[in-house]
């Protein structure tokens, strides 16, 4: 199960939204081992692409650095999908390397400003999907 705070779920949301029609993406990261997702990173979708998401390399090696030095790992990695729904496509779980992370998709399609979203979190493992619950919560 993934537990998160409103916060970040806004956050999440409002970065899917801004970056619409194109595929928003980024990283919250925790302390290691801890499963809490603490702090936000909104990234660069270097594919600028409404159909594909992918991290800019140089991006990705700077904050896996500066996650290295902050004794952080990757707790949630989420992504949006601007015409389908919330669930891994197939380039999603051949991308997915961090068998430990949520992955998080927000589907923005249909969304108008004032419509719903779909919010769903997976573990992706050696190409495996399950989907879990999310538990949003004020503060931990």
């Amino acid at each position: 199960m993934l537990t998160i705070t409103q916060a970040l779920v806004d956050q999440i949301v409002a970065h899917a939204r801004k970056d619409h029609p194109d595929e928003a993406c980024g990283v919250i990261a925790g302390p290691e081992g801890s499963d809490r997702p603490e702090r936000f990173i909104p990234m660069l979708n270097a594919a600028m692409s409404p159909t594909f998401y992918e991290f800019d390399s140089g991006d990705l090696l700077k904050l896996y650095r500066e996650l290295d030095d902050r004794d952080e790992e990757p707790v949630v990695i989420y992504h949006s999908h601007t015409a389908t729904e919330a669930y891994p496509s197939r380039t999603d779980i051949s991308y997915a390397n961090e068998p430990g992370a949520h992955y998080v998709l927000v589907s923005t399609a249909d969304t108008d400003g004032a419509g719903e979203f779909q919010f769903r979190s997976f573990r992706i493992v050696e190409g495996e999907v399950t989907e879990e619950e999310v538990q949003v919560v004020e503060a931990y």
